[in-house]
């Protein structure tokens, strides 16, 4: 990752259904410091889905990556594989980074000043809901919600900042406010 003083790595994770991209994009849009990286992923595209959500790839493309240590984190999560490209982001930006915890947890390992953001649904009803309207079928969504407590946990274990989006507005402001008083403490 590029070491620039000011530069500060900002990871958004949680559970999926939680509105993790929704809030991403609209960080994006209120802090033009932020550069978001880009995740790739070897899962079909959702109907509807914009085709800048991941850079989708076939899978022996993303084993490819892997193999020349082109990730700064991957997993294979429900059949599919999904990673992080090493950043690279304009000087006097702080990168922006949409995964989930498990990654987290190896930008942590990297990187011991990077404000790690879980972002978690009011309630597992609420997430399954959400899920459903995104177009997951039901065991998708029973996986998930499944997933959604351990993943809860490792958060708290990696002492992330825990933001419930039951409001996009309050949950955008609540982060863009855990980022500037992350750079006051810097």
């Amino acid at each position: 990752m590029a070491e620039d003083a000011a530069s500060l790595v900002i990871v958004v994770s949680g559970p999926g259904g939680v509105g993790k991209g929704t809030i991403a994009a609209r960080l994006i849009e209120r802090n033009p410091r932020l550069w978001l990286s880009r995740s790739w992923t070897t899962r079909d595209q959702r109907p509807g889905e914009p085709d800048d959500s991941y850079h989708f790839v076939d899978r022996e493309t993303f084993v490819d990556r892997i193999e020349r240590g082109g990730f700064l984190e991957w997993a294979e999560f429900q059949g599919n594989y999904y990673g992080t490209p090493w950043p690279d982001p304009p000087e006097g930006t702080d990168v922006l980074l949409e995964i989930d915890v498990q990654g987290a947890r190896s930008v942590r390992r990297h990187d011991d000043d990077a404000l790690l953001v879980f972002v978690d649904a009011p309630s597992r009803d609420a997430q399954a809901e959400r899920l459903r309207a995104r177009g997951d079928d039901e065991a998708a969504v029973a996986r998930r919600i499944a997933a959604a407590e351990h993943e809860r946990s490792l958060a708290d274990e990696l002492g992330a900042r825990i933001v419930i989006n039951d409001e996009l507005d309050a949950a955008v402001d609540e982060i863009l406010a855990l980022i500037d008083q992350a750079h006051r403490c810097r």
